[in-house]
């Protein structure tokens, strides 16, 4: 007789998983009752168990009530990314882009179709571009994001499309498929990438990946400008900054191809 049982799970945690898939779904924050259809979860269930996860830091709710992936999870997702502290290593080099630059530079990560904004660092000065720490974006609508859909081929770039439907947030977001593969794919081919107010009108981005020690893409580098101040000039330092960050995240680029 076999006394062997199947592997009991934990109701409460097969729920808390699946709205922390729901909310990685959405570029911005979601309400309540959005994640209760989405989970099928009675709206008094999913708001307790978002409840225990805010008080653990895995989700965060603002001003409105709306529900965000929260600062422990940026925190785990780090840590998976590499076993070198990213934003330590990248923030010294970030700090000497802005003060060059004189504007707004971002270190982001992949998590499913979204950029997060994983840390930044702004200029001291009245007017410049401010990017939420802990705030998302679609791929396709920033630099960093058509570069990482590039890197992942044109399946990737077709899979991407079909999943979201390219919501266009400006008259400039790439919202067909062939806009998008023609971006994506000619973005890597030149190493870097330009949002050309494509999140939001007034604001332009310069966007590079960053590199592990395995050729694998782990972060995105990029500086945010009003759009009237970028300038092609700035994307050699760019570059560079990029290629130092990944050197000291132990990429080598000779004969080491970034993994596609």
């Amino acid at each position: 007789m076999n006394d062997s049982k199947p592997e009991s799970r934990i109701q409460v945690l097969d729920r808390a998983a699946l709205l922390l898939d729901s909310i990685s779904r959405y570029s911005k924050p979601v309400r309540l009752k959005v994640l209760s259809a989405d989970t099928g979860l009675h709206p008094s269930t999913a708001h307790r168990i978002l409840h225990s996860l805010i008080a653990n830091r895995f989700v965060d709710r603002d001003a409105n009530g709306d529900y965000r992936l929260g600062q422990r999870l940026l925190q785990l997702s780090n840590r998976l990314h590499t076993d070198i502290d990213l934003r330590a290593v990248s923030m010294p080099y970030m700090e000497k882009l802005r003060d060059r630059l004189g504007e707004t530079v971002n270190l982001t990560i992949r998590e499913g179709d979204v950029v997060i904004y994983f840390e930044k660092v702004t200029p001291n000065r009245m007017m410049h571009v401010n990017q939420i720490v802990g705030s998302r974006a679609p791929l396709h609508v920033t630099a960093v994001g058509k570069l990482m859909l590039g890197m992942a081929g044109e399946d990737e770039i077709r899979s991407y499309a079909q999943r979201t439907n390219l919501p266009a947030y400006t008259r400039n977001t790439l919202s067909s498929l062939s806009s998008l593969e023609e971006g994506c794919l000619s973005s890597v081919q030149q190493g870097y990438a330009l949002d050309n107010e494509e999140a939001e009108i007034g604001v332009g981005c310069i966007g590079v990946l960053l590199y592990d020690r395995t050729g694998n893409v782990t972060a995105g580098l990029s500086v945010s400008a009003p759009i009237e101040r970028r300038k092609d000039a700035w994307i050699d330092d760019v570059l560079k900054a990029g290629e130092a960050i990944s050197a000291q995240l132990g990429y080598s680029a000779v004969g080491a191809p970034p993994n596609q």
